[in-house]
């Protein structure tokens, strides 16, 4: 099993920056990929950036060049530094970690059933 919590949402005005954290533990000798995706209310969860075990990053295309995914290996944590926020960018955002490779779009292929993993989500709200 992995558990991954996530922290460092909050509000912020247009315009701002936030970094979130993925704090990972567990059994983590089987992910591949972790990625941060993202859900604002009444739309699908959307992928948002990725990395995977070899250091290879993906980013939708609504943040390319205003986020950047990366990693503390030592401290098994994963990061998302947002900068320039949007208030499109409002959405709880959720820390992923799967056995599969990483896709394009910000995202990771899913495992077998059971064998991927998500936080419980810290919540990003931007004003105008």
């Amino acid at each position: 099993q992995v558990q991954l919590v996530e922290s460092g949402g909050g509000s912020v005005q247009a315009g701002g920056s936030l970094r979130l954290s993925c704090a990972a533990s567990g059994y983590t000798g089987s992910i591949q990929c972790m990625a941060w995706l993202r859900q604002a209310p009444g739309k699908e969860r959307e992928g948002v950036a990725a990395m995977s075990n070899g250091g290879r990053t993906s980013y939708s295309d609504s943040v390319k060049g205003r986020f950047t995914i990366s990693r503390d290996l030592a401290k098994n944590t994963l990061y998302l530094q947002m900068n320039s926020l949007k208030p499109e960018d409002t959405a709880m955002y959720y820390c992923a970690a799967t056995p599969g490779g990483i896709s394009s779009g910000g995202a990771c292929y899913l495992g077998p059933y059971g064998r991927n993993y998500w936080g419980k989500g810290t919540l990003v709200t931007i004003s105008s």
